[in-house]
């Protein structure tokens, strides 16, 4: 299973397993990640699951949808590398990745 790191605003981590085809927002709530609540349950319908990838992981993460684009405008402090959790798919590839949350949520 693929490990994703979180790393809150306070600097505090931790490294949880992954399933595979599973969402880093579905895989957050799953272990009870503080910073990321999720209000929509992962419909892209707002920006409570925002975070900011790691730089070494953006090109394997990929680039946001123009959809979460839009949700972002509403998130707080967004950054050239801020993606909605709920948009980021588990795989193989993605073992490893390290994402940190805002200061709070919008």
């Amino acid at each position: 299973m693929p490990k994703i790191t979180y790393i809150a605003h306070s600097g505090a981590s931790r490294t949880v397993e992954a399933v595979l085809g599973s969402t880093v927002m579905e895989t957050a709530i799953k272990n009870a990640i503080p910073g990321i609540e999720a209000e929509c349950g992962g419909a892209c319908a707002c920006a409570t699951c925002h975070v900011y990838i790691e730089e070494a992981w953006r090109e394997k993460v990929g680039e946001p949808s123009p959809m979460e684009e839009d949700m972002l405008d509403f998130g707080y402090d967004v950054r050239a590398n801020s993606r909605l959790s709920c948009q980021i798919k588990v795989s193989e590839e993605l073992d490893g990745l390290v994402v940190r949350t805002p200061e709070k949520q919008a």
